[in-house]
């Protein structure tokens, strides 16, 4: 390869698996979160716990945002591992083995 490519080469091929790994897992996640967040939402506004605009208020409100900001940082610098951790990728990571 033209060394003016290999400029553009961040990911080495095993990087790249492990970043397909991350994608599918994000994926995956993402998918599972968004169907219980929705299922919750319709309980919630069918049994009339809560109205649409309540909902919606909690995209202004700071202990709110604060609150999410943490749990997707947690969740994020658990799902970082998989591009961090080397060893046998069929026994759990360090973290999770204790």
């Amino acid at each position: 390869m033209s060394k003016a490519l290999d400029e553009f080469r961040f990911l080495a091929t095993g990087d790249l698996d492990r970043l397909a790994a991350l994608v599918f897992e994000l994926s995956s996640q993402l998918h599972v979160e968004r169907h219980k967040r929705m299922a919750l939402e319709k309980a919630l506004l069918a049994r009339g716990v809560l109205a649409e605009a309540d909902i919606a208020g909690l995209a202004d409100d700071p202990a709110f945002l604060a609150t999410a900001r943490d749990e997707a940082d947690r969740s994020l610098r658990k799902m970082m591992r998989v591009l961090a951790e080397d060893g046998d990728r069929r026994t759990p990571l360090r973290n999770e083995a204790l």
